[in-house]
């Protein structure tokens, strides 16, 4: 296996050979996701090569305010009117995750596969991967280093949006002193870190107070208080008028209840099927549950989706959970 400064050259030089190409995410992307596909674009657009971003569905729109944004392609309302033979996942830690963006690549196309997630299956031809990262902003920012480009604002915020989004303020774990010193080094750039955090971790809408306060009606625990668990319908949303976006966090307060070690999200899909996000406090690796029921994601932050009813889904993924605990 090549080291992560050979990955690092290897996709530096596929980069600069190949042009023509389609950067792509995973499904209701966070910040992480849209932060790293604009970090793609920026650096794609110094290089002088042509690209296109395509996403499955809408980006949220608290990340409006980011570079090129409006040019991130909903598939659903503007989809690409050809394929592409070079792509770009970002931030996908299998190749599923992509969804139905995978109609836009061509037969044996190229893919370049940049991720953090620890349970990445290694898919493309080429992979640049490092699960110990923050985010795979934190890759990019190591991968637009390797270039001459000057810094400016916009690719800063960008890539600051990343690291802020995905180690929950520079609070979790994940939040090393590697990435303390990228962030310095963007907020050099001039980065407004306070007004970021306002936007992405602290203002919420008045759909998702709404929501939320739906969610934790439904709240429940297990007998001895280690796993607590909420649950969404789609009438709940229709009710809200509540998007994807609006469910961010949610799960957050199920698991920061004291004592509590994993939290969990309902999310039904439909009568058939339901998505779970999961948050550990450590001593569970969500991300190894949720591959055993085809997810995955990281050890503390993780989701997978259920092929049951909610009332059949949650008793299953409860006792799972409690087996590992």
């Amino acid at each position: 296996m090549q080291s992560y400064e050979q990955s690092l050259r290897q996709t530096k030089q596929f980069l600069l050979d190949h042009d023509d190409f389609l950067v792509v995410s995973h499904i209701q992307p966070d910040g992480d996701a849209v932060s790293s596909t604009l970090a793609v674009g920026w650096l794609l657009s110094c290089l002088g090569k042509k690209f296109s971003m395509l996403n499955e569905g809408p980006i949220p729109t608290r990340m409006n305010y980011l570079w090129e944004a409006d040019k991130i392609a909903n598939m659903s309302v503007n989809p690409p009117e050809r394929t592409f033979s070079n792509v770009i996942c970002v931030d996908c830690a299998d190749f599923q995750r992509v969804g139905l963006t995978q109609r836009y690549f061509e037969p044996g196309a190229s893919i370049v596969n940049i991720d953090h997630h620890p349970t990445n299956n290694g898919y493309g031809a080429v992979q640049l991967i490092k699960p110990d990262a923050a985010a795979t902003a934190e890759i990019l920012y190591d991968l637009l280093k390797t270039f001459d480009i000057a810094w400016n604002i916009d690719i800063a915020t960008a890539l600051y949006t990343g690291l802020l989004t995905d180690t929950g303020g520079f609070r979790y774990t994940n939040t090393t002193p590697k990435v303390m010193e990228a962030a310095s080094d963007l907020l050099s750039h001039g980065v407004k870190g306070p007004e970021l955090a306002e936007t992405l971790l602290e203002e919420m809408t008045l759909p998702q107070v709404k929501v939320l306060s739906r969610a934790l009606q439904t709240l429940e625990m297990s007998p001895n208080g280690d796993v607590a668990w909420v649950s969404v319908t789609p009438q709940d949303m229709l009710d809200c008028g509540a998007a994807n976006e609006d469910l961010e966090g949610i799960v957050n307060y199920p698991r920061n209840i004291r004592g509590v070690e994993v939290g969990m999200l309902f999310k039904v899909i439909h009568d058939q099927a339901v998505k779970v996000s999961f948050r550990s406090a450590g001593k569970v690796n969500v991300a190894a549950l949720a591959q055993t029921f085809g997810g995955g994601g990281h050890t503390r932050a993780a989701g997978a989706k259920v092929d049951l009813p909610l009332e059949q889904a949650i008793p299953h993924v409860v006792k799972e959970v409690s087996r590992l605990l």
